[in-house]
């Protein structure tokens, strides 16, 4: 594990130690068997000591610059601590979630493009831990690699530490494998994990939403980080590479353009929730806004959608017209142009609103909260064909 309570200190550090003190042992008894040039070495097998010493040196200052308020312990551990006091907790609960990039690490691999791919690390669990109303303190991250290029593994580990920035949390650790023969060349796997606390009985879980209550959407930067199978479908049949000019976004390669980072939503949102004014919050990930958003909903009630109010992005109108994919589909692939819902009483939907543009948000109120009709679907969008197809 790279252990970081306050820095980035090894890649598989116990490896990097037992390899160090096996070869000073070998050198320094001067076996002459044990020096030949026939004996083989870590490297022989396609693991490189030396390139994941340059790694840890280069993502050092990354890491350290993420330190935050309960970040504890020293150099060197087997594990990375963090002391929930220091952080100004009292009575917490911990609140932890795991997840990847998905198959947008393909177009990260042929648009040769990988600073970005670690925010979305970040983001794709910050943003399910903040809509549960905690706060994301620490992240660990995994790194799988057949071969290890140190410039890329640092260009995705900086990407990692600024979405850490961006939420507010510390990298705290992780892990880099270099396992030969695993994956394709140039190519890697990420997983991050995330943990976050909340305060007990301040936690959000949607059971107070009611009838009559709004809707806020919150816009995506995008594609986000999911239903990018889909979308490298598409791009194939438009005959299109990743270094071609996007016809859905003037003045960028398509690579560049369906590499747009996920959005972090946690200090908006958690800045919302501190102020009594959210509900529910609903991260439109994977299965977009008909699979998500009844998760936080009692099963008595329906959120329904009015598709006009809200910018359905260049990069959806694009991929539904060149794939013909109906709009039912992208409902439930994509985010559609939405990346986070706030479900707030309507008498505070104003006051909620102009809460989330002060911290950067662009806000639309895109739908209301209303009684389900048996067992009706809990997510109704209106006006989808007309708005989308434009």
């Amino acid at each position: 594990m790279r252990q970081l309570p306050v820095d980035w200190t090894s890649i598989r550090a116990d490896e990097k130690r037992g390899f160090a003190a096996f070869y000073s042992c070998m050198f320094d008894a001067r076996d002459p068997e044990m020096t030949t040039s026939n004996g083989l070495t870590y490297k022989d097998s396609g693991v490189d000591i030396d390139a994941g010493n340059d790694l840890v040196e280069r993502i050092k200052p990354l890491a350290k610059a993420t330190t935050r308020s309960g970040v504890a312990g020293g150099l060197g551990g087997f594990g990375a601590l963090f002391d929930l006091k220091a952080a100004g907790y009292n009575d917490p609960v911990l609140v932890s979630c795991t997840d990847g990039v998905g198959t947008k690490l393909k177009v990260a691999f042929l648009a040769d493009k990988h600073d970005t791919v670690g925010i979305d690390l970040v983001a794709m669990s910050v943003n399910d831990l903040v809509v549960q109303g905690a706060e994301p303190l620490l992240f660990l991250d995994y790194f799988a690699t057949g071969k290890l290029s140190v410039d890329n593994a640092a260009s995705v580990v900086a990407g990692i530490a600024e979405g850490c920035k961006q939420a507010g949390c510390a990298l705290i650790g992780g892990e880099t494998a270099e396992m030969p023969g695993m994956y394709a060349d140039g190519e890697y796997d990420l997983a991050g994990f995330a943990v976050g606390a909340a305060e007990r009985g301040e936690l959000l879980d949607g059971s107070n939403v009611a009838e009559g209550d709004v809707i806020l959407g919150l816009a995506s930067s995008g594609v986000h980080s999911n239903g990018y199978s889909l979308v490298r479908k598409v791009v194939d049949m438009a005959g299109l590479g990743y270094a071609d000019d996007a016809p859905f976004a003037p003045g960028k390669t398509v690579g560049e353009a369906l590499l747009e980072p996920t959005k972090v939503y946690v200090k908006s949102c958690l800045a919302a929730h501190k102020a009594g004014l959210v509900k529910a919050l609903a991260h439109i990930t994977g299965g977009g806004l008909t699979e998500n958003v009844p998760r936080v909903l009692p099963e008595n009630l329906t959120a329904v959608f009015d598709a006009s109010t809200w910018e359905y992005l260049p990069i959806f109108k694009w991929l539904a017209k060149q794939g013909g994919i109906p709009a039912t589909e992208m409902a439930r692939t994509f985010n559609c142009g939405i990346g986070m819902c706030v479900v707030v009483p309507a008498d505070k939907a104003d006051e909620a609103e102009a809460l989330l543009r002060e911290h950067g948000e662009t806000v639309s109120q895109i739908g209301v909260i209303g009684p389900r009709a048996g067992d009706g679907p809990q997510v109704i969008i209106k006006n989808m064909g007309p708005s989308w197809e434009k």
